[in-house]
Protein backbone atom coordinates (compact mmCIF):
# COMPACT_ATOMS: atom_id res chain seq x y z
CA UNK A 1 0.00 0.00 0.00
CA UNK A 2 1.15 3.45 -0.78
CA UNK A 3 -0.02 6.93 -1.30
CA UNK A 4 -0.51 5.91 -4.91
CA UNK A 5 -4.03 4.44 -3.62
CA UNK A 6 -5.27 7.80 -2.40
CA UNK A 7 -6.31 11.16 -3.54
CA UNK A 8 -5.44 13.69 -1.30
CA UNK A 9 -8.03 16.66 -1.35
CA UNK A 10 -7.15 19.36 1.13
CA UNK A 11 -4.84 19.82 4.15
CA UNK A 12 -7.06 19.35 8.07
CA UNK A 13 -4.44 20.53 10.28
CA UNK A 14 -0.78 20.61 10.62
CA UNK A 15 1.71 19.88 13.81
CA UNK A 16 4.99 20.02 13.91
CA UNK A 17 5.89 16.24 12.81
CA UNK A 18 2.36 15.48 11.50
CA UNK A 19 0.31 16.71 9.23
CA UNK A 20 -3.61 15.51 8.82
CA UNK A 21 -5.83 15.37 5.28
CA UNK A 22 -8.84 14.79 3.94
CA UNK A 23 -8.17 12.12 1.44
CA UNK A 24 -10.30 9.89 -1.08
CA UNK A 25 -9.53 6.40 -1.81
CA UNK A 26 -9.17 5.46 -4.98
CA UNK A 27 -10.31 1.30 -4.33
CA UNK A 28 -13.62 2.71 -2.60
CA UNK A 29 -14.12 6.27 -3.78
CA UNK A 30 -14.75 6.64 0.30
CA UNK A 31 -13.62 9.82 1.90
CA UNK A 32 -11.04 9.10 5.22
CA UNK A 33 -8.31 11.30 6.70
CA UNK A 34 -5.01 10.35 6.48
CA UNK A 35 -2.12 11.67 8.64
CA UNK A 36 1.11 11.65 7.53
CA UNK A 37 4.20 11.68 10.24
CA UNK A 38 7.63 12.07 9.46
CA UNK A 39 9.25 9.46 11.22
CA UNK A 40 12.87 9.82 10.47
CA UNK A 41 12.63 13.16 12.16
CA UNK A 42 11.29 11.95 15.29
CA UNK A 43 13.01 10.91 18.42
CA UNK A 44 12.64 7.39 19.76
CA UNK A 45 10.15 8.31 22.29
CA UNK A 46 8.11 10.36 19.73
CA UNK A 47 8.67 7.09 17.21
CA UNK A 48 6.98 4.94 20.19
CA UNK A 49 4.12 7.50 20.65
CA UNK A 50 3.13 7.54 17.07
CA UNK A 51 3.14 3.55 16.71
CA UNK A 52 1.73 3.75 20.40
CA UNK A 53 -1.35 5.35 18.38
CA UNK A 54 -1.72 3.13 15.60
CA UNK A 55 -1.91 0.17 18.42
CA UNK A 56 -4.26 1.81 20.51
CA UNK A 57 -6.99 2.75 17.47
CA UNK A 58 -6.82 -0.89 16.05
CA UNK A 59 -7.17 -2.27 19.16
CA UNK A 60 -10.46 0.03 19.76
CA UNK A 61 -13.30 -0.47 17.96
CA UNK A 62 -16.10 1.72 19.77
CA UNK A 63 -18.61 4.36 17.76
CA UNK A 64 -17.03 7.13 19.43
CA UNK A 65 -13.59 6.48 19.05
CA UNK A 66 -12.42 7.33 15.64
CA UNK A 67 -11.68 4.50 13.72
CA UNK A 68 -8.59 2.73 12.42
CA UNK A 69 -8.89 2.32 8.95
CA UNK A 70 -4.87 1.07 7.76
CA UNK A 71 -1.40 2.06 8.32
CA UNK A 72 1.53 1.79 6.24
CA UNK A 73 5.27 3.36 5.59
CA UNK A 74 5.21 5.45 2.44
CA UNK A 75 8.54 4.67 0.42
CA UNK A 76 8.52 7.65 -1.52
CA UNK A 77 7.55 10.11 0.52
CA UNK A 78 9.70 8.41 3.58
CA UNK A 79 6.61 9.06 5.99
CA UNK A 80 4.60 6.67 8.29
CA UNK A 81 0.67 7.19 6.90
CA UNK A 82 -1.90 6.33 9.01
CA UNK A 83 -5.26 6.42 7.86
CA UNK A 84 -8.47 6.81 10.10
CA UNK A 85 -12.20 7.50 9.92
CA UNK A 86 -13.40 11.13 8.55
CA UNK A 87 -15.81 12.68 10.45
CA UNK A 88 -17.79 15.24 8.24
CA UNK A 89 -18.84 17.77 11.09
CA UNK A 90 -16.13 19.11 11.91
CA UNK A 91 -14.03 19.77 15.34
CA UNK A 92 -16.22 20.75 18.86
CA UNK A 93 -13.45 23.89 19.17
CA UNK A 94 -14.59 24.89 15.76
CA UNK A 95 -18.22 24.64 16.79
CA UNK A 96 -17.51 26.39 19.61
CA UNK A 97 -16.41 29.47 18.06
CA UNK A 98 -18.65 29.22 15.57
CA UNK A 99 -21.63 29.95 18.28
CA UNK A 100 -19.28 32.59 20.27
CA UNK A 101 -19.69 34.25 16.86
CA UNK A 102 -23.52 34.13 17.03
CA UNK A 103 -23.59 34.97 20.26
CA UNK A 104 -26.20 32.05 21.38
CA UNK A 105 -25.62 28.57 23.19
CA UNK A 106 -25.46 25.23 22.53
CA UNK A 107 -28.68 23.54 22.72
CA UNK A 108 -28.84 21.06 26.09
CA UNK A 109 -30.11 18.30 23.95
CA UNK A 110 -27.07 18.40 22.11
CA UNK A 111 -24.92 18.58 25.53
CA UNK A 112 -26.40 15.67 26.80
CA UNK A 113 -25.87 13.98 23.49
CA UNK A 114 -21.95 14.94 23.68
CA UNK A 115 -21.69 14.25 26.75
CA UNK A 116 -23.03 10.30 26.75
CA UNK A 117 -21.19 9.66 23.62
CA UNK A 118 -18.17 11.18 24.90
CA UNK A 119 -18.29 9.22 28.45
CA UNK A 120 -18.74 6.07 26.56
CA UNK A 121 -15.81 6.45 24.35
CA UNK A 122 -13.87 7.13 27.37
CA UNK A 123 -14.84 4.39 29.00
CA UNK A 124 -13.87 2.07 26.08
CA UNK A 125 -10.49 3.38 26.56
CA UNK A 126 -10.71 3.02 30.24
CA UNK A 127 -11.87 -0.24 30.47
CA UNK A 128 -8.43 -1.65 28.67
CA UNK A 129 -6.49 0.64 30.68
CA UNK A 130 -5.83 3.02 28.06
CA UNK A 131 -5.61 6.71 29.71
CA UNK A 132 -5.88 9.45 26.88
CA UNK A 133 -4.52 12.26 28.90
CA UNK A 134 -5.06 15.11 26.05
CA UNK A 135 -8.76 14.93 26.26
CA UNK A 136 -9.57 19.21 24.52
CA UNK A 137 -12.27 20.52 22.17
CA UNK A 138 -10.06 20.17 19.56
CA UNK A 139 -9.78 16.49 19.80
CA UNK A 140 -13.36 15.96 19.42
CA UNK A 141 -14.27 15.38 16.35
CA UNK A 142 -18.58 15.33 15.50
CA UNK A 143 -20.37 14.11 12.57
CA UNK A 144 -23.77 15.19 10.75
CA UNK A 145 -25.57 12.41 11.94
CA UNK A 146 -24.95 13.83 15.12
CA UNK A 147 -22.29 11.34 16.84
CA UNK A 148 -19.39 12.61 18.78
CA UNK A 149 -15.99 10.94 18.42
CA UNK A 150 -12.73 11.34 20.44
CA UNK A 151 -9.35 11.54 18.51
CA UNK A 152 -5.92 12.24 18.63
CA UNK A 153 -4.44 9.06 20.67
CA UNK A 154 -0.60 10.37 20.02
CA UNK A 155 0.01 10.85 23.58
CA UNK A 156 -2.32 8.35 25.06
CA UNK A 157 -0.30 5.88 27.06
CA UNK A 158 -1.07 2.17 28.18
CA UNK A 159 -0.85 1.52 31.92
CA UNK A 160 -0.94 -2.15 33.86
CA UNK A 161 -1.98 -0.52 37.34
CA UNK A 162 -3.73 2.70 35.61
CA UNK A 163 -1.39 5.32 37.59
CA UNK A 164 0.86 7.72 35.12
CA UNK A 165 3.43 10.38 36.38
CA UNK A 166 4.51 11.87 33.44
CA UNK A 167 3.40 15.86 33.08
CA UNK A 168 1.44 15.63 29.83
CA UNK A 169 -1.87 17.71 28.51
CA UNK A 170 -3.02 21.42 27.74
CA UNK A 171 -3.08 23.61 30.55
CA UNK A 172 -6.85 24.51 30.31
CA UNK A 173 -7.53 21.02 30.38
CA UNK A 174 -5.08 19.46 32.57
CA UNK A 175 -6.23 17.95 35.94
CA UNK A 176 -5.02 19.14 39.79
CA UNK A 177 -2.73 16.21 39.80
CA UNK A 178 -1.22 16.61 36.55
CA UNK A 179 -0.56 20.51 37.70
CA UNK A 180 0.67 19.17 40.67
CA UNK A 181 3.12 16.26 39.02
CA UNK A 182 1.84 13.70 41.23
CA UNK A 183 0.67 10.13 40.21
CA UNK A 184 -2.81 10.06 38.65
CA UNK A 185 -5.29 7.61 36.79
CA UNK A 186 -8.71 7.48 34.65
CA UNK A 187 -10.08 9.99 36.94
CA UNK A 188 -7.93 12.59 35.44
CA UNK A 189 -9.43 12.32 31.77
CA UNK A 190 -12.52 12.55 33.30
CA UNK A 191 -11.84 16.37 34.79
CA UNK A 192 -9.98 17.17 31.21
CA UNK A 193 -14.01 15.84 29.70
CA UNK A 194 -15.36 18.05 32.49
CA UNK A 195 -13.83 20.72 30.88
CA UNK A 196 -14.34 20.39 27.35
CA UNK A 197 -18.19 19.88 28.44
CA UNK A 198 -18.21 22.88 30.30
CA UNK A 199 -16.37 24.68 27.51
CA UNK A 200 -19.07 23.39 25.24
CA UNK A 201 -21.99 24.78 27.55
CA UNK A 202 -20.60 28.23 28.80
CA UNK A 203 -18.74 28.71 25.20
CA UNK A 204 -15.10 29.34 27.26
CA UNK A 205 -13.06 27.18 29.36
CA UNK A 206 -13.71 26.70 32.94
CA UNK A 207 -10.29 27.81 34.37
CA UNK A 208 -8.73 31.06 32.50
CA UNK A 209 -5.91 33.32 33.83
CA UNK A 210 -3.62 35.87 32.83
CA UNK A 211 -0.62 33.85 32.90
CA UNK A 212 0.53 29.83 34.08
CA UNK A 213 0.68 30.85 37.99
CA UNK A 214 -2.73 32.29 38.27
CA UNK A 215 -4.13 29.08 36.10
CA UNK A 216 -2.33 26.62 38.53
CA UNK A 217 -3.59 28.38 41.46
CA UNK A 218 -7.32 28.38 40.16
CA UNK A 219 -7.10 24.66 38.72
CA UNK A 220 -5.97 23.38 42.21
CA UNK A 221 -8.67 25.45 44.21
CA UNK A 222 -11.04 24.32 41.66
CA UNK A 223 -12.56 27.92 41.39
CA UNK A 224 -15.04 28.24 38.19
CA UNK A 225 -18.26 29.75 37.58
CA UNK A 226 -21.15 28.04 37.34
CA UNK A 227 -22.90 27.06 34.15
CA UNK A 228 -25.70 29.75 33.17
CA UNK A 229 -29.36 29.14 34.81
CA UNK A 230 -30.75 28.47 31.47
CA UNK A 231 -29.71 24.93 31.55
CA UNK A 232 -30.93 22.46 33.87
CA UNK A 233 -29.96 21.70 37.29
CA UNK A 234 -28.67 17.93 36.51
CA UNK A 235 -26.49 19.31 33.63
CA UNK A 236 -24.73 21.27 36.38
CA UNK A 237 -24.42 18.62 39.00
CA UNK A 238 -23.03 15.88 36.52
CA UNK A 239 -20.47 18.99 35.68
CA UNK A 240 -19.57 19.55 39.24
CA UNK A 241 -18.79 15.94 39.73
CA UNK A 242 -16.46 15.67 36.72
CA UNK A 243 -14.50 18.90 38.55
CA UNK A 244 -13.98 17.71 41.92
CA UNK A 245 -10.57 18.72 43.09
CA UNK A 246 -9.76 15.37 44.94
CA UNK A 247 -10.20 12.53 43.09
CA UNK A 248 -10.94 10.35 45.30
CA UNK A 249 -14.89 12.55 45.34
CA UNK A 250 -14.60 12.62 41.03
CA UNK A 251 -17.39 10.65 39.39
CA UNK A 252 -16.00 7.83 37.01
CA UNK A 253 -17.15 6.79 33.24
CA UNK A 254 -19.07 4.23 34.82
CA UNK A 255 -20.91 6.13 37.58
CA UNK A 256 -21.77 8.96 35.81
CA UNK A 257 -23.06 6.25 33.14
CA UNK A 258 -25.42 5.58 35.79
CA UNK A 259 -26.58 9.05 36.97
CA UNK A 260 -30.69 9.31 36.69
CA UNK A 261 -30.18 12.28 34.74
CA UNK A 262 -27.72 10.45 32.02
CA UNK A 263 -30.24 7.40 32.07
CA UNK A 264 -32.88 9.63 31.06
CA UNK A 265 -30.68 11.52 27.82
CA UNK A 266 -29.58 8.28 26.79
CA UNK A 267 -30.94 7.00 23.56
CA UNK A 268 -32.12 3.70 22.80
CA UNK A 269 -30.16 1.12 20.85
CA UNK A 270 -26.89 2.74 22.13
CA UNK A 271 -24.71 -0.67 22.89
CA UNK A 272 -20.77 -0.77 23.54
CA UNK A 273 -18.54 -3.53 21.94
CA UNK A 274 -16.04 -5.67 23.35
CA UNK A 275 -12.53 -5.54 22.14
CA UNK A 276 -9.22 -6.32 23.25
CA UNK A 277 -6.02 -4.24 23.39
CA UNK A 278 -2.57 -5.41 20.68
CA UNK A 279 0.69 -6.27 21.45
CA UNK A 280 2.95 -3.80 21.65
CA UNK A 281 4.48 -2.77 17.74
CA UNK A 282 7.82 -2.50 17.35
CA UNK A 283 9.73 -0.24 15.50
CA UNK A 284 12.28 -2.45 13.54
CA UNK A 285 15.66 -1.34 12.52
CA UNK A 286 14.95 -1.60 8.59
CA UNK A 287 12.14 0.79 7.68
CA UNK A 288 10.89 -1.23 5.00
CA UNK A 289 9.83 -3.87 7.18
CA UNK A 290 7.46 -1.79 9.77
CA UNK A 291 4.45 -2.15 7.50
CA UNK A 292 5.02 -6.16 8.03
CA UNK A 293 4.31 -4.85 12.02
CA UNK A 294 1.37 -2.74 11.74
CA UNK A 295 -2.04 -3.94 12.09
CA UNK A 296 -3.91 -5.22 9.25
CA UNK A 297 -6.24 -3.01 7.25
CA UNK A 298 -9.63 -2.41 8.30
CA UNK A 299 -12.45 -0.95 5.68
CA UNK A 300 -15.70 -1.97 5.37
CA UNK A 301 -15.31 -3.36 1.75
CA UNK A 302 -18.85 -3.31 -0.04
CA UNK A 303 -19.91 -6.43 -1.24
CA UNK A 304 -19.52 -8.27 -4.98
CA UNK A 305 -22.26 -7.70 -7.21
CA UNK A 306 -24.30 -10.43 -8.38
CA UNK A 307 -23.98 -11.18 -12.11
CA UNK A 308 -28.14 -11.56 -12.98
CA UNK A 309 -27.43 -12.97 -16.22
CA UNK A 310 -26.02 -16.41 -14.62
CA UNK A 311 -28.97 -17.02 -11.99
CA UNK A 312 -31.68 -16.39 -14.36
CA UNK A 313 -30.24 -16.55 -18.25
CA UNK A 314 -34.16 -15.59 -19.79
CA UNK A 315 -35.55 -13.81 -17.05
CA UNK A 316 -37.11 -10.31 -18.64
CA UNK A 317 -37.51 -6.81 -17.94
CA UNK A 318 -41.46 -7.42 -16.64
CA UNK A 319 -41.44 -9.65 -13.64
CA UNK A 320 -43.74 -10.39 -11.13
CA UNK A 321 -44.67 -12.49 -7.68
CA UNK A 322 -46.68 -15.60 -8.27
CA UNK A 323 -47.65 -17.82 -5.13
CA UNK A 324 -46.28 -21.61 -5.28
CA UNK A 325 -48.93 -23.38 -3.90
CA UNK A 326 -46.99 -26.49 -2.83
CA UNK A 327 -47.51 -27.39 0.94
CA UNK A 328 -43.59 -27.23 1.10
CA UNK A 329 -43.13 -23.94 -0.60
CA UNK A 330 -46.48 -22.04 0.48
CA UNK A 331 -45.14 -18.99 2.09
CA UNK A 332 -42.58 -18.77 -0.38
CA UNK A 333 -42.66 -16.80 -4.15
CA UNK A 334 -41.55 -17.32 -7.71
CA UNK A 335 -40.76 -14.88 -10.68
CA UNK A 336 -42.77 -15.27 -13.81
CA UNK A 337 -42.62 -13.26 -16.92
CA UNK A 338 -45.52 -11.51 -17.05
CA UNK A 339 -46.47 -12.78 -20.80
CA UNK A 340 -45.53 -15.90 -19.94
CA UNK A 341 -47.87 -16.60 -17.14
CA UNK A 342 -51.06 -14.69 -19.07
CA UNK A 343 -50.22 -17.41 -21.94
CA UNK A 344 -50.11 -20.18 -19.59
CA UNK A 345 -53.40 -18.78 -17.99
CA UNK A 346 -54.99 -18.31 -21.49
CA UNK A 347 -54.07 -22.08 -22.20
CA UNK A 348 -55.08 -23.49 -19.21
CA UNK A 349 -58.76 -21.91 -19.13
CA UNK A 350 -59.39 -23.08 -22.67
CA UNK A 351 -58.39 -26.94 -21.82
CA UNK A 352 -60.59 -26.97 -18.84
CA UNK A 353 -63.20 -24.21 -19.70
CA UNK A 354 -65.86 -27.49 -19.30
CA UNK A 355 -64.52 -28.09 -16.11
CA UNK A 356 -64.07 -24.64 -14.34
CA UNK A 357 -66.67 -22.58 -15.92
CA UNK A 358 -69.97 -23.44 -16.35
CA UNK A 359 -72.68 -20.68 -18.06
CA UNK A 360 -75.47 -19.63 -16.08
CA UNK A 361 -79.04 -20.37 -16.33
CA UNK A 362 -81.67 -18.21 -15.66
CA UNK A 363 -84.40 -18.99 -13.11
CA UNK A 364 -87.46 -20.44 -14.76
CA UNK A 365 -90.99 -18.77 -14.43
CA UNK A 366 -93.56 -20.52 -12.38
CA UNK A 367 -95.93 -19.69 -15.53
CA UNK A 368 -94.78 -20.22 -19.09
CA UNK A 369 -96.48 -19.46 -21.60
CA UNK A 370 -97.02 -21.51 -25.66
CA UNK A 371 -94.86 -18.96 -27.05
CA UNK A 372 -92.20 -18.30 -24.54
CA UNK A 373 -88.50 -19.93 -25.47
CA UNK A 374 -87.63 -22.28 -22.64
CA UNK A 375 -83.86 -22.33 -22.39
CA UNK A 376 -81.68 -25.41 -22.57
CA UNK A 377 -78.28 -26.51 -20.92
CA UNK A 378 -76.12 -28.74 -23.35
CA UNK A 379 -73.62 -29.60 -20.52
CA UNK A 380 -71.14 -31.69 -23.08
CA UNK A 381 -70.85 -28.53 -24.96
CA UNK A 382 -71.08 -25.96 -22.75
CA UNK A 383 -73.61 -24.00 -24.63
CA UNK A 384 -76.98 -22.54 -23.60
CA UNK A 385 -79.19 -23.89 -26.23
CA UNK A 386 -82.75 -21.94 -27.69
CA UNK A 387 -85.33 -24.65 -28.77
CA UNK A 388 -88.14 -23.44 -30.98
CA UNK A 389 -91.57 -23.43 -29.98
CA UNK A 390 -93.45 -26.68 -30.80
CA UNK A 391 -97.16 -26.69 -31.61
CA UNK A 392 -97.78 -29.32 -28.26
CA UNK A 393 -98.73 -27.02 -25.38
CA UNK A 394 -97.67 -29.57 -22.80
CA UNK A 395 -93.81 -29.64 -22.35
CA UNK A 396 -91.53 -30.34 -19.43
CA UNK A 397 -89.22 -28.50 -18.03
CA UNK A 398 -85.43 -28.98 -18.80
CA UNK A 399 -83.46 -30.93 -16.22
CA UNK A 400 -80.87 -28.89 -13.86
Amino acid sequence: MSLKNFEILNELGKGTYSTVYKVKRLTDEKIYALKKVRILSLKEKEKRNALNEIRILASVNHPNIISYKEAFFDDESRTLCLIMEYADGGDLYQRILNYQKKGVYMSESFLWNLLIHLIRGLKSLHDLNILHRDLKSANIFLTKDGIAKIGDMNVSKVSKDCIMHTQTGTPYYASPEVWKDIPYDTKSDVWSLGCVIYEATTLKPPFRAEDMEGLYNRVIKGEYSQIPRCFSLELSHVINGMLQVNPNYRLSCAQILNLPGVIRHISCGMEDSEFSLLQTIKFPKNLNLITKNLPEPNYLEPKPKRNKSTIMPNMKKDMIMIRDISESKSKKYLLKDIETTKSIKRSFVQENYKLIRLPKVRQVLKKYSAKSLVPKVDVSRGEILVRKPSTNRSFALPAY
